[in-house]
């Protein structure tokens, strides 16, 4: 009835819905152009046929698609596709790629067959890139078994890296068995890790969750990391991190650092972790230094609304990092760090001493502020541990602050 009262005209209704339908299917047209299926690119959902290059020609095709276009499409039906390593390099032509992944993306067995490029996935130069759903199996258990058997390897490789990238999303994706660190966000502004998972045995070396170095913006959020090594670390250069959200352990905790490694190093200042739950992790939230002279700094960094449950060193500072004694003996940390505060901390250690605060002599911990944290170990008060450090303490404190 509406139809015919406002359609009196039938050639001028007739003309009226042609054109309606035929901007509905230009549309559908240009959208339907504008997304490109690994599949008709020559992949095969088989899990064994080779597609590395299926998808090089597939990002290529989306890279390049009309200048000017809102969104491109790069999609991954389901099924298992094997690729080795691979670079998807910008700037594209279009203005935002989508990465749509409804399937695998699995690794050779052969860990030699990625090479010591330190990669297996590398997005470099991009900007608008969205990575949504989807697994990564890298197949990493062999690459570990020959670390630890002390035998000649390869460097290992990355899962899935970004460098020098912009404006970045990453929704939904799964990675498993990593041979090394699952995520890398290395030199990029405006980053959103949402709602990942990152799963590696505990005993697997080295497969930290999420590495974020030299980059601005980055936020990680609603996300679940059980790996071999940090869960997140942080590297230098890192400034304006928000993490929220986000469930650690098995893992080595939230670490900023290790730092000072260089002389001349660039610091890491704004990072706020909040509302995450650690779980037999070996660290809770760590800050982690070589001790010896560096250009380094850490500041205004706020730890807050956290669980531990049975975790290991919930909370520490460690400025005499020096693995096997090398390059570093009898030294002081150069990195200065200031202006860290924890609040709202609670649950149980796995050690004795749950908080430790064993910063530089050369260069003491200042501005560190410590406010309602409660951790006990084995039903009983936790102990604490200070070393040259300046700060404050407020609200309810167990164990007792050292400060």
């Amino acid at each position: 009835m509406a139809y015919r009262s406002i359609c009196n005209c039938n050639n001028y209704c007739l003309a009226v819905v042609v054109l309606f339908v035929g901007v509905l299917l230009s549309n559908a047209a240009a959208a339907a152009s504008n997304s490109f299926n690994v599949m008709k690119f020559g992949a095969k959902p088989d899990g064994k046929t080779d597609s590395t290059q299926a998808f090089v020609k597939t990002w290529a095709s989306a890279c390049s698609s009309a200048s000017g276009q809102a969104n491109a499409v790069m999609y991954v039906p389901k099924g298992r596709f094997l690729i080795k390593a691979v670079v998807f390099r910008g700037p594209c032509k279009t203005r935002r790629v989508t990465v749509r992944i409804d399937g695998t993306l699995v690794a050779p067995t052969d860990y030699w067959a990625l090479g010591n490029s330190g990669y297996w996935i590398l997005f470099i130069k991009v900007t608008g890139v969205t990575v949504v759903g989807g697994s990564l199996d890298a197949k990493g258990a062999a690459f570990w078994a020959c670390r630890r058997s002390g035998k000649s390897c390869p460097v290992g490789a990355r899962s899935i890296t970004f460098n020098w990238a912009n404006n970045i999303v990453i929704s939904g994706l799964t990675s498993i068995n990593s041979q090394q660190t699952h995520l890398v966000i290395n030199s990029c502004n405006n980053v959103l890790v949402r709602n990942v998972k990152l799963i590696a045995p505990s005993e697997s070396p080295n497969t930290d969750g999420i590495h974020v170095q030299s980059s601005a913006g980055v936020t990680i959020t609603g996300s679940i990391l059980q790996t071999g090594d940090d869960c997140i670390s942080i590297g230098p250069g890192t400034t304006n991190l928000h993490i929220s959200n986000i469930k650690c352990g098995p893992g080595h905790g939230v670490s900023i650092g290790s730092l000072g490694k260089e002389l001349k190093e660039d610091g890491v200042q704004n990072v706020t972790l909040t509302n995450a739950v650690f779980s037999g992790s070996d660290n809770g939230v760590r800050i982690k230094s070589w001790a010896r002279p560096s250009t380094g700094f850490v500041r205004n960094i706020l730890f807050q609304n956290i669980i531990m449950r049975n975790v290991e060193n919930p909370i520490i500072i460690d400025q005499n990092y020096c693995p096997n004694n090398q390059a570093c003996p009898n030294q002081g940390s150069g990195v200065k760090i200031s202006q860290v505060t924890y609040r709202n901390i609670q649950g149980t250690s796995a050690t004795a001493e749950a908080v430790t605060f064993d910063c530089s002599p050369s260069h003491p911990c200042t501005g560190i502020r410590l406010q309602n944290i409660k951790l006990t170990y084995m039903n009983r008060d936790a102990t604490s541990s200070c070393k040259n450090i300046d700060g404050t303490s407020s609200g309810l404190l167990v164990p007792e602050s050292c400060l």
